[in-house]
């Protein structure tokens, strides 16, 4: 019991952790649209902050025992109730864009766990020097595979969130009789701008970096 209770815990406590750096990372990145220069500063001083180190290495941990966590939780649930047929797979309010993200999340974070072996081996691994982080960006996005890719884990992730947002505040217990319908429309919100943001960004990175340097 004490297990199951520890479980439903971390999940949503890493899940609010993950999502915090994903908005953080998303304001961050945007600065490459819209102010480059001021990307350039943001990410210089990012790569010599003495505390990134600890940060990334508390990121990693909050992922993987999210992973591990959540996987276990669907094999303990598919255990204890068999096979589900897929009318139990629609919402209680017949919802099939939220029963569909039900059903994708293991796909959708699948495909985040592509992107992020990806993104982490173009420009972190072998990271850029001072004020080269944006040829960096556009170089990567130059290759048509990755560029399909950013694209496709920034869908992935709207989707994962459309699922996991409303999951994590009903964990959290925050839902009740008073605030379901304004939080479930702020965690569909959510999902959507984040996922519309981190699909368009690459979009608009290419075509702009193609339009100011000829060769992206």
């Amino acid at each position: 019991m004490r297990s199951v209770t520890g479980m439903a815990q971390a999940i949503p406590i890493t899940a609010a952790i993950l999502i915090l750096f994903v908005l953080a990372h998303g304001l961050g990145t945007s600065l490459a649209l819209l102010d480059p220069a001021g990307f350039e500063r943001y990410a210089t001083a990012l790569h010599h902050a003495a505390w990134l180190l600890p940060l990334e290495l508390t990121l990693a941990l909050a992922g993987l025992v999210h992973l591990a966590l959540t996987l276990q939780r669907v094999i303990t649930n598919r255990r204890a109730r068999g096979v589900v047929p897929y009318g139990q797979w629609r919402s209680r309010r017949l919802q099939p864009l939220m029963a569909l993200a039900g059903r994708s999340a293991p796909f959708s974070g699948a495909l985040l766990l592509l992107f992020l072996a990806v993104h982490l081996g173009q420009l972190r691994w072998h990271r850029p020097g001072d004020g080269l982080e944006l040829q960096a960006v556009l170089l990567a996005l130059a290759s048509p595979w990755a560029l399909g890719l950013y694209v496709l884990a920034g869908v992935a992730l709207g989707i994962h969130l459309l699922h996991g947002a409303e999951s994590l505040f009903r964990s959290l217990g925050w839902v009740d009789e008073t605030n379901a319908t304004g939080l479930r429309l702020a965690s569909r919100a959510l999902a959507a701008l984040i996922g519309a943001g981190f699909a368009l960004l690459p979009l608009a990175l290419r075509v702009t970096g193609a339009l100011a340097g000829g060769g992206f």
